[in-house]
């Protein structure tokens, strides 16, 4: 059985890997936390170890290394804070 975070992506018959870089605009994030609800391999996160120029916790990746460039945070991101690059390994 395929987990989410685990269906590979299909290019010219082969089964490719999908790597992704998650970034972060951090000032106008406001702490919402929508992002973490749709992380399917649970990555994201608020950073309640800092506040931003607005005076929320800023949400981050703890495993950059473990993301796959779905993006679904930055599809839930209200305020376009994320930008997601994807490169197929």
């Amino acid at each position: 059985m395929l987990i989410l975070g685990d269906i590979p992506e299909y290019k010219e018959g082969i089964i490719v890997a999908a790597k992704g870089k998650v970034t972060f605009n951090e000032d106008i994030c406001k702490g919402c936390g929508l992002c973490t609800t749709k992380c399917p391999v649970n990555i994201m996160t608020l950073d309640t170890d800092r506040i931003n120029k607005k005076g929320y916790h800023p949400a981050t990746v703890t495993d950059m290394d473990k993301c796959i460039g779905c993006a679904n945070c930055a599809m839930m991101c209200p305020d376009c804070v994320i930008t997601v690059e994807r490169e197929m390994v």
